[in-house]
C-alpha cells in the first residue's frame, strides 16, 4: 500500500495555528494552474485518510470538495451528514487496522492527511512519500508537521519547484 503525504507548512514548520486556523494559507485562485500540482496528485490516489479534527475543519470550507473516499479516523463517534453516506466513513484503531480497512475495500494509494493522523503513520513506517509546500510566512507556533518518531526517518529528495507567488514545493520518498 502507497501512504503520501500533500500538505502545507508555514515556513517555520506549522501545519495550523494552535487554535487550528488556517488563515495563514494563501487563497486559492481557482485556477487548476494554481493547484500546485494538487489535483494531478489526487489523480494518483484512491482515498483519503484524515484525522478528525481535520474533517471538522474540511467541513467549514463549505461544500463537499473530495471525489475520492474519505476515511475520518476517530475514537469517538463522527457524525456524517445522510448526502455524504456513500462517501465518508469512520474509522478508528492503528495505522496498520486502517491499511486493512482501506485494502479490504480495494483502496491501494491512500492520501493521508492531518497532523496526528500523518505523525501516526510516520512513527509506525507507514509513509512512502511526501509533497510538502512551504508558505513564505513565520507564524511563531502551531500545530507541527513532525512530532518524535522511534528513529531516523531518512529521505531522498526528488523534486523542489519554486512558485510565482512564492510558494516552494519539495517532494521526498521515504528510504524503506
Amino acid at each position: 500500500m502507497l501512504c503520501s503525504v500533500f500538505i502545507a507548512t508555514s515556513l517555520d514548520g506549522y501545519i495550523a495555528r494552535p487554535n487550528g486556523g488556517i488563515d495563514w494559507l494563501p487563497e486559492p485562485s481557482g485556477s487548476d494552474a494554481d493547484d500546485h500540482g494538487y489535483s494531478a496528485f489526487m489523480d494518483t490516489v484512491d482515498a483519503v485518510v484524515m484525522g478528525r479534527n481535520t474533517y471538522e475543519l474540511v467541513l467549514t470550507f463549505g461544500g463537499w470538495h473530495f471525489t475520492k473516499p474519505v476515511v475520518v479516523l476517530s475514537s469517538r463517534s463522527v457524525t456524517i451528514a445522510p448526502e455524504l453516506a456513500e462517501k465518508v466513513f469512520h474509522a478508528s484503531g492503528t495505522p496498520q487496522e486502517v491499511q486493512a480497512f482501506c485494502a479490504a475495500r480495494g483502496w491501494q494509494s491512500l492520501y493521508i492527511d492531518g497532523g496526528v493522523t500523518i505523525q501516526r503513520f510516520l512513527a509506525e513506517g507507514l509513509i512512502d512519500r511526501f509533497i510538502i509546500t512551504r508558505v513564505p510566512v513565520i507564524i511563531g507556533s502551531g500545530l507541527p508537521l513532525f512530532a518524535a518518531v522511534p528513529a531516523d526517518v531518512r529521505l531522498t529528495h526528488e523534486q523542489t519547484q519554486a512558485y510565482a507567488n512564492g510558494l516552494v514545493q519539495s517532494r521526498y520518498r521515504v528510504n524503506k
